[in-house]
């Protein structure tokens, strides 16, 4: 499994969300750089962004979820086009982030 996995789900129809396209950013200085990108499965799940043997740097990233798009497959408007989580890693253990959506909130966590 990834060091880092999440696991989106649409409040609004208490389902998975799948399909949702995510990119993993890690920040240097003031800029952003793209390192992993994957798509949630039927089970709203994204467990191989990263490689198995993966370790990430100590530092500070981003993951970003396009909501936009999810929400318009079925022509549901949403007020968040998409959803930005930044997070430290300080450790190399694993960091689950699941995201909470509906088209107009979203909540999040760190996970197990």
């Amino acid at each position: 499994m990834s060091q880092v996995t999440t696991h989106v789900l649409d409040t609004s129809k208490g389902k998975p969300a799948w399909g949702i396209a995510i990119v993993l950013y890690e920040q240097v200085g003031q800029e952003w750089f793209e390192i992993a990108k994957g798509i949630t499965n039927k089970e709203g799940r994204l467990t191989n962004l990263l490689q198995e043997d993966e370790e990430l740097a100590l530092g500070i990233y981003k993951i970003t979820f396009d909501i936009k798009h999810y929400f318009s497959a079925d022509d549901i408007a949403t007020f968040y086009p998409a959803v930005e989580i930044i997070f430290e890693i300080n450790t190399i253990e694993h960091y689950h982030i699941p995201l909470l959506v509906s088209p107009f909130g979203y909540s999040t966590y760190r996970g197990c």
